[in-house]
């Protein structure tokens, strides 16, 4: 995969985003985009042959659109400043996730926002063993490589419905976002070593991943 020719692409587009400068430059879009599947397709045999648990998802299913979706935000711009995808992907929530952009360039995984019922999955995992993901997120390698699950600002100000304001785990259940970010930068992903980082990354994310996958599960 040449990044540097996605991120020449990704540039001119948004210096020039409206669909008649796609039209014009569509096969160079296609010749991307097809790159980036390929990336995504060697990354997914990758983590296959090193995760016993790993979901197969091929490029073509994990990648994101390019659009932004105007009919829900129609002051964004026509198109996105990034390629994304999800992978190891048995439902968009609790994927690896890897987005490469002009402003934006991170590995991440969790549940952003769950449903009702997913989000009491979860809280009642805590609940029943909630030290095994305290376990995870004090564990130095975590810490180094994600700083600490992302921050939530729409965590709840009090303890959710059916526990106690004294739980030894409030702080965990009052989230309504289980997340973790791992940005990246641009000589991060020009290096030659940038496919060895991320399954560095994917194999320190996989315990907490696999805490929640399991929560939502059972």
């Amino acid at each position: 995969m040449d990044f540097t020719t996605l991120f020449q692409f990704l540039q001119d587009l948004q210096n020039n985003n409206h669909k008649e400068w796609m039209d014009d430059n569509r096969k160079r879009y296609q010749d991307v985009r097809n790159s980036f599947i390929q990336w995504l397709d060697e990354l997914d045999t990758k983590f296959a042959a090193i995760d016993p648990t790993y979901y197969p998802t091929s490029g073509k299913k994990g990648i994101n659109r390019i659009n932004n979706n105007l009919l829900f935000h129609p002051n964004k711009p026509v198109y996105k400043d990034h390629f994304a995808a999800g992978l190891d992907q048995r439902t968009k929530q609790g994927d690896f996730y890897i987005q490469i952009g002009i402003n934006e360039c991170e590995l991440a995984g969790g549940y952003w926002k769950p449903d009702n019922e997913t989000l009491n999955s979860i809280r009642e995992a805590i609940d029943y063993n909630g030290e095994e993901l305290v376990k995870i997120l004090n564990k130095n390698s975590f810490k180094a490589t994600f700083g600490g699950m992302l921050f939530d600002k729409n965590m709840l100000k009090t303890a959710p419905k059916g526990y106690s304001a004294n739980h030894k785990h409030i702080d965990l259940l009052k989230h309504r976002t289980f997340a973790v970010i791992h940005p990246l930068s641009k000589e991060d992903i020009l290096s030659n070593n940038f496919t060895d980082k991320i399954i560095k990354v994917y194999k320190e994310m996989l315990p907490f991943r696999r805490y929640f996958n399991q929560a939502v599960t059972v």
